[in-house]
């Protein structure tokens, strides 16, 4: 099962991980027996990396992979760390660039 490789478990070390028993494993991994709703339900919760769709349709990717524009989070050096003083930021203005080409700009 390819996460199972990919986190390297064993078939008792990833049942252990997702609550489900150990010949459950074995019987979905030798296509005795397909894996319920509750086993997918489980994998998922337990591997967030583990795309549902992927799961179910063989579609899609595995792992899931980051989002590439996704903004970062401010550390604690660059947040004001003088909780006393109020925070003089204002918002200047705001630009709305639209697809045509034209834009709307809103002041303060």
């Amino acid at each position: 099962m390819k996460i199972m490789d990919f986190h390297a478990l064993s078939s008792s070390a990833f049942a252990d991980r997702i609550g489900a028993q150990r010949s459950s494993i074995s019987h979905i991994l030798s296509g005795r027996n397909k894996p319920s709703l509750d086993f997918v339900l489980k994998v998922t919760q337990e591997f967030p990396d583990v795309d549902l769709y992927w799961l179910l349709n063989g579609r899609g990717t595995f792992p899931i992979s980051k989002p590439k524009n996704k903004p970062e989070k401010k550390t604690s050096s660059q947040t004001k760390t003088n909780s006393s003083s109020k925070s003089t930021d204002e918002i200047e203005r705001i630009v709305i660039f639209y697809k045509d080409g034209t834009f709307k700009n809103f002041k303060n």
